[in-house]
């Protein structure tokens, strides 16, 4: 896949491009700053993008802001957002808009565990959904009072699901059964009020649409 690599640190930019190179990908371009980002995406059409959320000019944002309005302007893009920070709001919307292509949140230690890192980076880039724990935990706790309703085994259920698990890898992860976490996702759609869809990620979709409202 092609890739556009956006970070302000130089270290860890090109540590980023030659662990996607060495996997046999390519990094049509690393840029240092948001508008930089926004052109090299113009320019290069790349598969997914790879953006840090605080850089220059302002170091508050701009990464973030960046890969949404790219989002905007082609819903058919993916991005894998990492960051050092879980910015709440944005990360809502960014992660709300997992329709058209995949998208992913994930904090920067996860860089160090390098398969983790590639699987999730082909898997948004295949239009799947990734989520950090941490990115789950900060999210749900924006929404705390209605997921009262939900058990403690229900939370852990929501909280792996919304990383784009499969059931059979919540069951292990959980050490249950298949039908047993079949019969949690249920329950929490019921006491969540969330309709059901036919899309095959429509399980992270309501849960980050839910958590955005």
């Amino acid at each position: 896949m092609r890739v556009v690599i956006a970070e302000d640190t130089v270290l860890l930019r090109e540590g980023l491009v030659g662990l996607i190179e060495r996997f046999g990908h390519t990094v049509v371009a690393a840029v240092g700053d948001a508008p930089a980002l926004v052109q090299a995406v113009e320019a290069h059409g790349p598969d997914i993008v790879v953006t840090d959320v605080r850089m220059p000019p302002g170091f508050s944002d701009e990464g973030l802001k960046a890969a949404l309005e790219l989002r905007r302007a082609d819903p058919r893009l993916a991005v894998l957002v990492l960051s050092q920070y879980v910015e709440q709001t944005y990360a809502a919307e960014l992660l709300d808009s997992a329709g058209g292509a995949g998208v992913g949140y994930l904090l920067k230690d996860r860089v160090g565990e390098v398969t983790e890192f590639v699987d999730a980076l082909t898997r948004v880039a295949a239009g799947g959904t990734v989520v950090d724990h941490e990115v789950v935990r900060q999210l749900l706790s924006r929404r705390r009072d209605p997921l009262r309703r939900l058990t403690p085994r229900e939370l852990e259920v929501l909280s792996q699901i919304a990383q784009g698990r499969s059931n059979a890898s919540v069951a292990a992860e959980l050490v249950v059964t298949e039908a047993a976490v079949s019969k949690h996702i249920a329950s929490i759609f019921t006491k969540l009020d969330l309709p059901p869809a036919a899309d095959s990620h429509r399980r992270v979709l309501a849960v980050l649409a839910y958590l955005r409202s």
